[in-house]
């Protein structure tokens, strides 16, 4: 399957003969026929206009090689179901990049300050352009910081919600900076963040908002800081004056702003795919091509992330589309998430793709709407072989893949790292009710280093709501690492039922490595649970039902307890494997007590004799006694991108 799948990947890349062709290349010209190699035409537009006049019939094939540059697009590329078939490709071991962003030029020197450089930029002035990134030579830079390393602290909110007033200490805050109605506040709040443009500042030091914060998930001395300051740049800091229509940089070490490449997006979004349900948009691919700077949107100076940047979209957007295929591409530098296929969206395959230096998150999968999503299901996408790492730059709440509404989807081994929340989400409904998000596959996929300490409750894993036949299995997951609390590596969150925990490898995760707040009939079995630092099993909510099974599993540990939370109710353990380093095989506390209770009668204390605990491989020797506990070995050397 693995070298079928390399084969297929290959010659996809390639141009096919028989199929008509359109060449685009950055000193093309729309005047020329687009048909061969020596007469390209120069635009993306141009070139999809040209596809629909070269079909003999509807959805035949048509492709469109891009050589390699830079596409600047003046406004997004919208294909509908008469682009049905259409292929947009690299032209071979070439890099074309479709950009929303432009280029920034003629830099001066200030005159207050020889360090920092400044560019005209009139449609700033005029509300035609209010970029909020900046990209010098490929990188991101800063805007404007205060402080600028660390954060403030707010002691507590007003009891006024919105608009929203923050304390601050008198004096924290200059009241000028308000004035100018450019000055954002971000704010994080467990797993949520807010941003909001301050509006005025008291004599008592009240910040009044543009938007709203979040009551309920606000946390004690909160961390937060302020975006596009008047106050002193530092090296590699930027920031955009509206009123003078000007932005100012001071350039990074090694830097020359006489040759370097300096771009802001433009767009928040590259292509939609827009079909309806009585006319869907098929077989579009796109293959080898870089997507990259988009902007994200702020409309009336407040963005509220209540939970995996739910409110921001995709570069590449998709409604009603199916058997689709977005492989072998570079998603980069942009303001919200990669690739999202929304509503009605089936059988689309997202492969073998790099997402990184994202805004928001890498896929995002469904809708949140649901007696739509039910009238007009997302099903059937491939999701495999990405790599998906340092996201959630904007919106830090995002999600490295988050499957909304939408079930029978195929999450497979993917890379996902350098995340400030979950790395996979699945589900979008809290409690009980009925959802279309069911039988996902979510196996193979390698994720760590999620949290990074910014902020609480997430998962490597992570599911919410009835789920019956999902299976969540043989991942790797290490190193979930939170500022308060909410650490784990599986974690069916509120009314989770019915998923299938099993084979995963979870390590070195901050609360434990697996967590039920509360749900139905769920089974965690033969999964090693291993150097979790406060605990290694945790639940929170005991309900009248059967809540969870845990079986066959190996749980080895030098940290911590083994159980944290309430365990009472209905619930079986048995049959697993438990270790405690310090104890050195003596029987664990409670034991005896938690065996009066009908739990783990079968369960054993012993040294599983891991080939390399140290080093974290997790093999078991032929004598390993968790064989006898009916554990069935099994490695993860396949987990991540193949």
């Amino acid at each position: 399957m693995r070298i079928a799948l390399l084969l297929f990947c290959a010659l996809a890349l390639r141009i096919s003969a028989a199929t008509p062709t359109i060449f685009i290349a950055p000193n093309g010209s729309d005047r020329a026929s687009g048909q061969s190699e020596p007469a390209p035409i120069a635009t993306l537009q141009h070139a999809v206009e040209l596809s629909r006049r070269l079909r003999s019939a509807p959805g035949q094939p048509v492709q469109i090689v891009l050589r390699g540059g830079a596409y600047e697009l003046d406004s997004p590329i919208d294909l509908g179901p008469e682009d049905s078939g259409l292929a947009i490709a690299a032209y071979w071991n070439e890099t074309p990049v479709i950009s929303g962003g432009a280029r920034i030029s003629h830099w001066r020197p200030s005159a207050q300050n020889p360090n920092i450089w400044r560019a005209e930029i009139p449609a700033a002035r005029d509300g035609l352009w209010n970029f909020h990134e900046l990209f010098v030579n490929g990188q991101r830079r800063q805007r404007a910081r205060w402080p600028k390393s660390g954060f403030l602290h707010i002691a507590g909110l007003s009891p006024k919600d919105h608009p929203a007033e923050l304390p601050f200490p008198p004096g924290g805050v200059d009241p000028a900076w308000a004035a100018r109605g450019d000055v954002e506040l971000v704010l994080y709040e467990a797993w949520a963040q807010s941003r909001n443009q301050i509006r005025s500042v008291n004599h008592t030091g009240v910040l009044s908002l543009a938007g709203s914060a979040l009551p309920n998930t606000f946390e004690p001395h909160a961390r937060c800081f302020l975006e596009n300051v008047p106050a002193s740049l530092a090296p590699g800091e930027w920031r955009l004056d509206r009123d003078a229509g000007a932005v100012s940089y001071w350039p990074a070490a090694g830097e020359d702003l006489r040759n370097a490449r300096v771009t802001a997006p433009r767009l928040t979004e590259l292509v939609r795919l827009n079909g309806s349900i009585e006319h869907p948009i098929r077989g579009v691919a796109f293959r080898g091509i870089t997507f990259a700077d988009t902007d994200w949107p702020f409309v009336g100076g407040a963005d509220m992330d209540v939970q995996a940047a739910i409110e921001v979209h995709g570069a590449l957007r998709a409604e009603w589309a199916a058997d689709c295929a977005i492989d072998h591409c570079v998603f980069t530098r942009l303001g919200g998430y990669a690739v999202d296929f929304a509503d009605g969206c089936e059988r689309n395959r997202i492969a073998a793709n790099q997402m990184f230096d994202l805004g928001a998150g890498g896929v995002r999968l469904g809708g949140t709407d649901l007696p739509r999503a039910f009238a007009e299901p997302s099903r059937q996408n491939i999701i495999t072989d990405n790599h998906i790492h340092d996201i959630g730059l904007v919106n830090a709440p995002a999600a490295g893949i988050l499957v909304l509404l939408s079930g029978q989807n195929l999450i497979a081994h993917n890379e996902i790292d350098h995340t400030f929340y979950t790395a996979i989400s699945v589900g979008w409904v809290w409690g009980y009710t009925c959802s279309p998000c069911r039988e996902n596959i979510v196996e193979f996929n390698h994720l760590h280093d999620l949290g990074q300490g910014l902020l609480s409750d997430m998962g490597g894993v992570y599911t919410l709501g009835p789920q019956p036949g999902t299976i969540v299995r043989d991942n790797l997951i290490h190193d979930v690492n939170v500022s308060l609390y909410g650490g784990w590596g599986l974690y069916t969150d509120e009314g989770s039922t019915g998923i299938i925990m099993e084979s995963n490898i979870v390590y070195h995760c901050y609360d434990a490595g697996f967590h039920q707040h509360y749900g139905r009939e769920n089974i965690i079995r033969n999964n090693i649970f291993a150097f979790n630092q406060k605990a290694q099993l945790a639940r929170t909510r005991v309900e009248s039902h059967l809540s969870l099974s845990l079986s066959n599993n190996i749980v080895y540990y030098d940290s911590g307890g083994l159980l944290a939370g309430n365990w009472g109710g209905d619930l079986e353990m048995d049959g697993n494997l438990y270790f405690d380093t310090r104890l050195h095989g003596a029987p664990l506390q409670g034991l005896a007590s938690w065996r009066a209770r009908g739990h783990d009668l079968h369960s054993i204390v012993a040294d599983p004799q891991f080939a390399a605990p140290d080093q974290f491989d997790f093999r078991l020797r032929p004598s390993s006694p968790a064989l006898r506990v009916g554990f069935h070995p099994f490695t993860l050397k396949s987990a991540g991108p193949r």
